[in-house]
């Protein structure tokens, strides 16, 4: 569920009314943000706190304290002066202690330490473009992240960000992360705001409760707590053949890669067996680069991927066209099994008719990225989110739109279009759809349907770019596709562990 700026403050003002204190969720927010920055940051470093006058710099001082007590060095940047705090927020700055200004000592040093900077200027409530002084404090936070490498983190919204439209205000904070607190607003979800954004997680506050009839149902971001409940532990008397067998069709002469890609997203993914079909000219190329753990079956046509034995194709990666394309359609269109469609199969559908899987026996997943999608929906109009709905309605396929933020729409249930919460821009390299496509095949191999599947995967994948680039040796600009299923175990426990 989604709330919009205004029924977001109305919880709280229901929420206050009833006699609640604000102090305690003000100190709850400030903790989760304080542990959101440590989950991304493990290693402490500096921490510049811009706060406003109201609760979002209240937020960013119970914050800064708490990272101040884990070993961060903290400097304060007020946007105002100290006589126009609410009393709730200047109560926090007393708490906070003597804090040095960010321009009182030196620039930090960079050996080794992240410098990150708290956007608490503006909450939801505000509207229109910034004033003086916090715009002057934005232009600040921008400056530092561009001059500095510093890392951005927003307080439920970058200030000068449109809470409705998400359109951004001229000197709007561009923010490498969103801390949304207890609902995403609407405005966070906007295609025009995905610059500003950034990463977008959620900071559960159990005691908000929307109004009754107020938030829209029609939209949810995948988090931990929704995809933990979808993927199960195994029971311990588990075998490989009750893991699902996973079957990749693709890596012709050239994009041998791309097969081998979604085979380990699908061997790390929790799949019992994989195999690649490949034909006779590529067989030779890709047994010498499979790994040890997947298979490589040599078949004169693509047929053959009606064996039984398997319970999940993945149809695309590295395919090529060519005098196959008849067999791969008959594939989509008529086989019985769950089906991701990716790449070039894509293609394939694009120069024929996408319609024509609408009556397919089994499930279908598109996973188009953005010039994929333009081809397969030449005429269509209006935002990501309506062209996924769009294209999975004349489907009747689960549509996995990927990009910055990835968006699953279903076929059955127009009310369950899904955002994927998590990502770096080190993804944007060739081969991560590739691993996100066998990925998401392991989990269907595991009896879940393809919409979850898709969800899950989307956040795997993206979780598993994040500990790479920031938990392990990797940068935004070295991270490979390949690199991304080696961090898949630790991005699966981050499940279970109050990962946000």
């Amino acid at each position: 569920m989604i709330l919009t700026p205004k029924e977001m403050a109305e919880a709280e003002q229901q929420l206050l009314a009833a006699g609640e204190d604000a102090e305690p969720l003000m100190e709850a927010a400030g903790e989760k943000i304080a542990t959101a920055i440590r989950q991304f940051f493990p290693t402490s470093g500096t921490l510049i706190a811009f706060a406003g006058n109201g609760h979002n710099g209240g937020d960013a001082l119970v914050a800064a304290r708490h990272l101040k007590q884990s070993g961060w060095e903290i400097r304060l940047h007020l946007a105002d002066s100290i006589d126009s705090l609410k009393p709730l927020t200047g109560k926090k700055l007393e708490e906070l202690g003597p804090t040095p200004g960010y321009r009182d000592t030196p620039e930090p040093p960079r050996q080794g330490t992240p410098l990150v900077l708290l956007d608490g200027l503006l909450g939801i409530g505000a509207a229109g473009e910034l004033r003086t002084a916090c715009r002057q404090s934005a232009d600040t936070i921008n400056q530092l992240r561009k001059l500095h490498g510093a890392y951005t983190f927003a307080i439920d919204i970058p200030s000068g960000l449109d809470g409705m439209s998400g359109a951004p205000y001229p000197g709007a904070v561009i923010a490498d992360f969103t801390l949304s607190i207890a609902y995403p607003k609407t405005g966070l979800l906007a295609d025009a705001a995905t610059a500003n954004v950034g990463r977008l997680a959620l900071l559960p506050l159990p005691a908000i409760r929307p109004l009754t009839g107020e938030g829209d149902p029609s939209a949810v971001l995948v988090t931990p707590d929704r995809i933990s409940r979808i993927l199960q532990r195994r029971p311990f008397e588990a075998h490989k053949g009750q893991c699902g067998h996973i079957a990749i069709i693709g890596g012709s002469p050239g994009m041998s890669g791309a097969a081998i890609l979604a085979a380990q997203g699908a061997l790390r993914g929790g799949a019992g067996l994989v195999t690649i079909l490949a034909r006779g000219h590529s067989y030779p190329t890709l047994c010498a680069m499979a790994p040890p753990e997947i298979m490589v079956r040599q078949v004169d046509s693509y047929k053959n991927a009606a064996d039984p034995a398997y319970d999940v194709l993945v149809v695309g990666p590295g395919l090529g066209s060519g005098q196959w394309d008849t067999e791969i359609l008959d594939l989509l269109v008529h086989d019985q099994r769950p089906v991701i469609v990716d790449a070039d199969a894509l293609n394939l559908l694009a120069r024929n008719d996408p319609g024509a899987i609408a009556d397919a026996p089994g499930e279908r997943l598109l996973t188009p990225h953005p010039g994929e999608m333009q081809r397969l929906d030449h005429d269509g109009e209006g935002t990501r989110r309506a062209r996924a709905e769009s294209l999975a309605t004349r489907t009747k396929a689960t549509v996995l739109l990927k990009g910055a933020r990835t968006i699953i729409a279903s076929p059955e249930d127009p009310t369950a279009t899904a955002f994927n919460s998590t990502g770096n821009p080190g993804m944007a390299t060739g081969g991560v759809g590739d691993t996100l496509s066998g990925l998401c095949a392991a989990i269907a191999g595991n009896g879940i349907s393809l919409y979850d599947a898709a969800c899950s995967g989307s956040w795997i994948n993206g979780r598993a770019a994040e500990i790479a680039v920031f938990n392990a040796s990797n940068s935004e600009q070295s991270l490979i596709a390949s690199d991304l299923p080696a961090h898949y175990g630790a991005a699966f426990t981050d499940l279970l562990s109050g990962c946000f």
